[in-house]
């Protein structure tokens, strides 16, 4: 026992003596330093020693909005002093900061740490192991988050009334939270969108704040602070993982397996608040119904403490527990109980609404209040949620027994990146993978060792696994609060098959990292050849651009010699000729060997231009490719955030483009188009929203002098609306489909037209640049609804929707009819530059690794069309 903590329990021993003399007094609200007063059940006092968040960053919760530097500052001054609070850094966002968590327990929990954490666990990973009457004296774990929509901010001050109530506290309530339970509290779980709202409100507010809705600090600039760095939505990024932050929580969620996952939001200023259970019939097949129950249960709590301070709220409507890529939801999968929380936004520190003015420590207050109902049914449940958690996992086989799937295959040898793409975010999860012991053949494929991994369903992860994996079409509701379907393999674009009998596994693949490739046939004096298709090509021809290395892209299939043997190319092979004038033949070679390396891909020596089939490698058919000059086009046109471009679309883009892929990128606001000079850019991108605002005559004249247009989703309208391209639009009368609804029907009967997110088969023309790389046929995610016939044009549609279009997710009848043979992705020539117009989103949150390569063709190679 360290002294501190000596000292600590002689303070607490001469408190219990003075006790005996007097009787403490409930601790008053003005006791928290909230600037409202609140109700502190089973709260006595609070400790002098442990500093409040006044004292450290300097203004009372709620009369400010905290900054992410405060937040971290005030976790450490309290993890300082006090010996109930360790505090830990999972990682750093892409602005470089830090991403934090406390571990708050009682003084005894804290030198136990280590063991409840393996035991806890153990539940997961050996759950026959573990009987009843080992849960009985464990601690419960509790993570709660706050705020993953940067301007959500109310979430992140109740996080630190919270480390203050748990760090500081003291009496019946705060004492059977320290000993029963180990509460993790993650502040910030989107710490750059929160620094990005929080500098404009407390930037634009003067020294007696307004409620007007039209004044400056209520109406933050796009694209707002709701997403991270990269305008990603980090509420969906549970499951796919591709971003610094969700990767550094799931670290530590599965190192903890918490019981219990909280997830606090903010929704629009008119309405109350809400608590889970939402919507039952649109809860995931997969997620047990004592997960409800035990949700029900909790609410209960929730429900006690806001009755205490009069505010109303709301159970069972609007959010639903389907995708489980959600904070509230991913948890329900992972044998958790994950809760939503969602408080009416004040946004700014007052807020006119129709129901009266709605202030800052108001919103503050209540997320406080849920966070103590939170703990509170925690401790009364304690044994309830770590039997349910380990029963989760005890139970897979019985809860599985009607799947007819065992085991996924998944090869790796046509797309070994994104294979192991794919296995990096399962591994992630805690999932387990696994060579094979011997060659299987299934879905017409043969997967063999070395070239294929298997992952079961019988793993501690298999109810994840299936989740995760697999495709769905039957629903028991048609309207989701976001995708229906979210089919891994389908998103990476890998050759696989779901078999009935899984195989003899070999060894688990224990590290899952990208493979080199290799310079075949060893150093080259005349020309290196570089096959296309391997998903960080574009990122290995935009590093010879780097270097001042002038590529050409071969637009017909060929062979060449390499090492004495006969090599096949196909289209979109990239040819780097080694003696070019002004560039030294060892930067070449040298360059060539970081490609192979660090960009994954195998790089062919040939030592003469004359192929034995096909073009000669100086073929007229081989066309030297431009550095990418990227433009795309973002914000607003006429001021407002709420129309305009979609930060969400635009961020992809920029992502894949930039951190990915290494292409610098301009980002052009859409008020500013109009006064650019187009001519530093060769591709300009509108990735999503609304583009009335774009000067037509400047544009057309751009693309028609040799630009390169994409469009992607809704963005598609804009070059058809204004002709550039010709397009019939296919029509579906929907007032008739729900014209014998009632009126309290209509809204779902609307619903059930829409596409929130399914998967579609896209058939393809390979020989098409924009194809190049691809086979006959690809996966892609569909979103919206509006689809329009193919091109007469020939040579113009490069993909269409299949005559059976859905592979996964929710397709009413109506729309299937709808898509069968629709245009998919459209190429036009427009004078001397080109239109490109995916009507599926290519890049959608960073995990469609399958169809980037469609939008990085358009990129690369618009310019040869």
């Amino acid at each position: 026992m360290s002294p501190r903590s000596s000292l600590r329990r002689l303070a607490a021993l001469g408190a219990i003596l003075v006790g005996l003399c007097l009787t403490a007094a409930p601790a008053s609200g003005q006791d928290l330093p909230l600037a409202m007063d609140t109700p502190l059940p089973g709260t006595d006092s609070y400790d002098d020693a442990i500093p409040t968040p006044t004292e450290v960053i300097g203004h009372e919760i709620g009369t400010r909005h905290t900054r992410p530097a405060q937040v971290v500052r005030y976790f450490e001054a309290v993890a300082a002093a006090s010996d109930r609070v360790q505090l830990r850094e999972h990682g750093r966002t892409y602005e470089g900061r830090r991403l934090i968590h406390a571990v708050v327990t009682s003084t005894d929990n804290q030198e136990n740490l280590d063991q409840i954490q393996r035991a806890n666990r153990r539940a997961a990973t050996a759950p026959t192991q573990v009987s009843d009457e080992d849960l009985q004296d464990r601690p419960a774990v509790v993570l709660m988050g706050y705020s993953i929509h940067g301007d959500e901010a109310s979430g992140t001050e109740a996080a630190i009334l919270l480390l203050y109530h748990l760090a500081a506290g003291s009496g019946p309530d705060v004492e059977a939270a320290l000993e029963n339970a180990v509460t993790l509290i993650d502040p910030m779980f989107n710490p750059d969108g929160r620094d990005r709202f929080v500098d404009w409100v407390n930037g634009n507010r003067g020294g007696t704040p307004t409620a007007d809705p039209q004044d400056r600090e209520h109406n933050q600039p796009w694209p707002g602070g709701r997403t991270n760095h990269y305008w990603f939505d980090l509420n969906r990024d549970w499951l796919p993982a591709q971003h610094p932050s969700s990767q550094g929580r799931l670290d530590y969620f599965h190192n903890w397996k918490p019981q219990v996952l909280t997830d606090f939001h903010e929704m629009g200023s008119e309405a109350t608040y809400f608590f889970q259970p939402g919507v039952q019939s649109r809860t995931n097949p997969n997620t047990p119904e004592m997960n409800q129950e035990l949700t029900g249960r909790i609410a209960e709590r929730h429900g006690e403490y806001l009755d205490q301070i009069g505010s109303l709220y709301y159970t069972r409507e609007t959010f639903d527990d389907f995708y489980y890529g959600k904070g509230s939801t991913y948890p329900d999968i992972n044998g958790s109980i994950g809760i939503l929380f969602e408080q009416a936004s004040s946004r700014a520190l007052r807020k006119e609404t129709s129901k009266g003015e709605l202030t800052y420590p108001f919103t503050v207050r209540n997320q406080f209040m849920t966070s103590l109902s939170t703990m509170r049914a925690v401790v009364e449940l304690r044994t309830d949620l770590l039997e349910y958690q380990r029963d989760f996992f005890a139970n897979r086989d019985e809860a599985l027994q009607d799947t007819e799937t065992e085991a996924f295959l998944v090869d790796r040898s046509a797309q070994p990146t994104r294979a192991r793409a794919l296995a990096q975010v399962l591994d992630r999860h805690e999932v387990r993978m696994f060579d094979l012991d011997e060659s299987v053949q299934a879905n017409g494929t043969t997967f063999r060792p070395g070239d294929a991994y298997m992952v079961p369903l019988d793993q501690p992860q298999g109810r994840f696994v299936k989740a995760a994996m697999e495709r769905t079409s039957t629903y028991p509701d048609s309207i989701f609060y976001d995708v229906s379907t979210w089919s891994l393999p389908l998103a990476f674009g890998v050759e696989h098959a779901a078999v009935s009998d899984a195989p003899a596994q070999g060894q688990r693949l224990q590290d899952p990292s990208y493979e080199s490739g290799e310079v075949v046939g060893g150093r080259s004096e005349y020309t290196y050849v570089l096959p296309w298709g391997k998903y960080y090509a574009p990122r290995a021809v935009q590093r010879l651009h780097n270097n001042d290395i002038r590529p050409r892209v071969m637009t017909e299939p060929f062979t060449a010699r390499v090492n004495g043997s006969s090599q096949s190319f196909d289209r979109g092979a990239i040819v780097v000729q080694v003696q070019q004038r002004g560039v030294a033949t060892d930067s070449i070679h040298q360059v060539v060997q970081r490609i192979a390396e660090d960009d994954y891909v195998d790089v062919y020596a040939v030592d003469q231009g004359m192929t034995p089939q096909g073009p000669d490698l100086g073929s007229a058919g081989s066309d030297i490719l431009d550095p990418p000059k990227v433009a795309i086009v973002t914000g607003t046109g006429g001021g407002s955030r709420y129309s305009g471009t979609s930060a969400y679309n635009a961020g992809e883009v920029w992502h894949l483009l930039s951190e990915r892929m290494n292409v610098p990128v301009s980002l052009v606001d859409l008020s500013d188009v109009q006064y650019a000079d187009l001519d530093r850019y060769n591709t300009m991108v509108l990735a999503g929203g609304s583009f009335n605002d774009l000067p037509t005559d400047d544009i057309e004249n751009w693309v028609r002098n040799g630009g390169t247009l994409i469009g992607v989703e809704d963005a598609v309208e804009w070059p058809i609306e204004q002709g550039m391209v010709d397009l019939e639009e296919r029509e579906l009368d929907v007032d008739s489909l729900v014209q014998d609804q009632s009126y309290a029907d209509l809204d779902n009967a609307y619903g059930a037209q829409g596409i929130g997110g399914s998967i579609f088969e896209t058939n393809l023309d390979p020989t098409h640049p924009v194809a190049y790389g691809y086979d006959e046929s690809v996966p892609v995610f569909r979103v919206g609804t509006g689809f329009y016939d193919p091109s007469d044009e020939p040579g113009a549609s490069v993909g269409t929707y299949d005559a059976t279009p859905r592979l996964s997710g929710y397709l009413s009848d109506e729309q299937t009819e709808q898509a069968r043979g629709a245009a998919s992705i459209e190429a036009h020539e427009v004078g001397g530059g080109q239109v490109i117009l995916f009507m599926d989103n290519p890049n959608f949150r960073a995990f469609w690794y399958g169809t980037n390569g469609l939008f990085l063709n358009a990129v690369h190679f618009g310019q040869i069309l």
